[in-house]
């Protein structure tokens, strides 16, 4: 067993915790506090198909690293996970690499959507975490553009009681947009203005208004699409929102500084959107929060605008980044666990686990691209000064000292 000695909770009090482990340690952790192991509901790891931005060994570390144990993995792959089959080769896969990295990261699935494999949904109830909807178009050929087959996926998934989650940017308003488009980075926020996101997020809440069909928004990113969910949530819709660290902590002024490493699905919003996002944080309208781990190269986001993909990497910086907005007075402890794991186990209704993640608060340190695990090395964060970062995680009984 490990034995973890005088460690702080995050309401305050000093306790002792014995973790199940075929391994007897004892750790003192009186400068330390204990946090649920963090569950990232939203990361895109490139298996199959891209694994020269990512692959399951490279990003388990990562995951560790940035204190997640769990991880909802998205199917926007090479190919996409649309049928049973490439699902359960997908699954195998990354089971392979896991074994081989030594790391058991516990993981969900998520199953894409498209309207030439519907008839596939039924038989994947039981073993993916819920139904990925691309309502815009992103990395990877996964869209539905047609409100037919939308309507179709919510009476679906309300039948086969399955949660819907939406990427929620409405597609003809995004090309009708490009077509006037500067060839500038920046122009990527208002070729999908808050208002492309909007009309996406009004459609699906319409229909979850019908079907009543579990909707999980994701990467929510403006001040638009937050008036809309927190209408839906007062109406007593079964609706949940995600919001992204890098929606939280950077706005479209960065562009300047970060060229394509700034560009993102859906993109870096103005500075009132940005407050908008922590408003809702303090009134609950937002129930998680998910990296959208999406890493690409850098010679891939050094391509010029219309060439560059979208995507930026997360995982590692997701709890630092929180933790020092604790120290800022922004967000209590206990709101970074419930946002990091408890809403998520209650929202996905996940069975109960006894991952362990430590964290010292107080440790500084500077965000330094070559340090970083994933594959990419780099970060739109990199060179800022962070307070509060992992020390340990015990996952299924295995300790990592992170120090």
């Amino acid at each position: 067993m490990i034995e973890i000695k005088g460690v702080n909770t995050i309401d305050g009090t000093v306790i002792d915790v014995i973790v199940e482990s075929m391994h007897n340690k004892i750790l003192q952790a009186g400068h330390l506090h204990l946090f649920p192991c963090l569950i990232d509901p939203h990361v895109h790891f490139r298996v199959p198909g891209q694994e020269h931005k990512e692959d399951w060994k490279t990003a388990s570390k990562a995951a560790i690293y940035g204190g997640i144990g769990t991880v909802f993995d998205m199917p926007n792959n090479q190919p996409p996970c649309t049928t049973h089959q490439a699902l359960k080769d997908k699954k195998q896969k990354i089971a392979h690499e896991l074994r081989e990295a030594g790391i058991p990261l516990h993981r969900y699935f998520y199953f894409g959507v498209d309207r030439n494999t519907l008839d596939e949904i039924p038989k994947v109830k039981g073993e993916v975490i819920g139904l990925k909807v691309f309502m815009g178009s992103s990395t990877g050929s996964l869209l539905i553009d047609d409100d037919e087959t939308l309507d179709r996926v919510f009476s679906l998934a309300k039948d086969l009681d399955l949660i819907v989650a939406v990427h929620a940017e409405d597609e003809k308003m995004i090309q009708e947009r490009k077509k006037s488009a500067a060839s500038s980075y920046s122009s990527h926020s208002v070729v999908r203005s808050p208002e492309v996101a909007a009309a996406a997020i009004k459609k699906a809440i319409a229909l979850v208004r019908k079907y009543k069909t579990r909707l999980y928004i994701l990467h929510v990113s403006s001040d638009a699409e937050l008036n809309l969910i927190r209408a839906a949530k007062r109406e007593g819709l079964p609706v949940y929102a995600e919001c992204c660290p890098h929606h939280l902590f950077l706005n479209d002024q960065v562009y300047e500084k970060l060229q394509g490493k700034a560009v993102v699905n859906p993109p870096l919003r103005s500075e009132k959107d940005r407050q908008a996002l922590w408003d809702a944080i303090d009134d609950e309208t937002i129930d998680t929060i998910g990296s959208d781990h999406a890493p690409h190269t850098i010679e891939e986001k050094r391509k010029p605008y219309g060439s560059c993909p979208s995507g930026m990497p997360g995982v590692e910086t997701l709890l630092p980044l929180l933790i020092n907005a604790y120290h800022m007075g922004k967000i209590s402890l206990q709101r970074i666990a419930s946002l990091t794991s408890g809403r998520v186990k209650e929202i996905f209704r996940l069975p109960p686990d006894k991952n362990v993640l430590l964290v010292d608060l107080e440790r500084v340190k500077k965000v330094d691209d070559s340090h970083l695990k994933t594959k990419v090395k780099w970060s739109p964060f990199a060179g800022e000064t962070l307070k509060g970062w992992p020390a340990y995680v015990i996952l299924n009984g295995e300790i990592w000292n992170l120090s």
